[in-house]
C-alpha cells in the first residue's frame, strides 16, 4: 500500500463515527436564547465564485444551484414516558426556545419540530409517539410563548433517524429537532 492509500484509508476510518451525527444535543438547562438564535439563524449564502467561463454551481444531476443544510438544533425535551406529556424541566427548555423563535433574527422564520424515538417497541407505534411529541412541543410554543402557529410544523420521525446508532436505546435518540424551514439569506 503506498503513502497516498494508506492517507486515504485512514480519512475514511477517521470520518466512520460522524457518520449519522448531526451536532451535539442539548440538554434540559444547557441551552440559552443567545445560542439558539445562532443555531436556528439561516445561513448567509454566499456568492458564487466568477471565473472567466464557470459562474454556476450546480448540484450532481445539474438540476438546481447547491444550497447550505438548514440550520437546526437537537434538544433533548423529555416526556412521561410512554406518552407525550412535557416535563416541568421540558417546560422551561421551550421557554428558552420561545424566546428564541421570538427574537428579530428568528421571527420571521418558518420552523419543522421534529419528534424523534428510540427503537424500543414497534416502528408504528414510535412513530405514533414521535408525532404527538412533536405536536405537543408546537402546541407549548403556541399556547404558551404565543408563536405564531403558521411558524410551527409539527413532523413525527419515529425511529428512523438515530443520532447514537452505537446505542440505539441512548437518550439522544429520544429528542426534538428544530430545523429552520426558511431558505439561507
Amino acid at each position: 500500500m503506498n503513502a497516498r492509500s494508506l492517507l486515504a484509508a485512514c480519512l475514511m476510518i477517521a470520518a466512520l463515527p460522524a457518520l449519522g451525527q448531526e451536532g451535539p444535543v442539548l440538554k434540559e438547562g444547557q441551552a440559552d436564547v443567545g445560542t439558539l438564535v445562532d443555531a436556528l439563524a439561516p445561513a448567509q449564502q454566499k456568492e458564487p465564485v466568477r471565473t472567466r467561463s464557470i459562474r454556476i454551481v450546480r448540484d450532481d444531476v445539474g438540476s438546481a444551484p447547491v444550497s447550505p443544510k438548514p440550520a437546526k438544533v437537537s434538544l433533548l425535551i423529555t416526556f412521561d414516558t410512554n406518552s407525550a406529556n412535557l416535563t416541568p424541566g421540558a417546560k422551561q427548555s421551550l421557554d428558552v426556545v420561545g424566546q428564541a423563535l421570538s427574537s428579530e433574527k428568528l421571527a420571521a422564520a418558518r420552523f419543522a419540530i421534529e419528534g424523534h424515538a428510540d427503537p424500543r417497541g414497534v416502528s408504528a407505534a414510535n412513530l405514533k409517539l414521535s408525532q404527538l411529541r412533536a405536536e405537543s412541543v408546537r402546541t407549548y410554543l403556541v399556547e404558551n410563548m404565543h408563536i405564531d402557529a403558521a411558524r410551527l410544523e409539527a413532523v413525527g420521525k419515529g425511529d428512523r433517524e438515530l443520532m447514537n446508532r452505537s446505542n440505539p436505546e441512548a437518550p439522544e435518540n429520544r429528542r426534538v429537532t428544530i430545523v429552520n424551514l426558511s431558505r439561507a439569506q
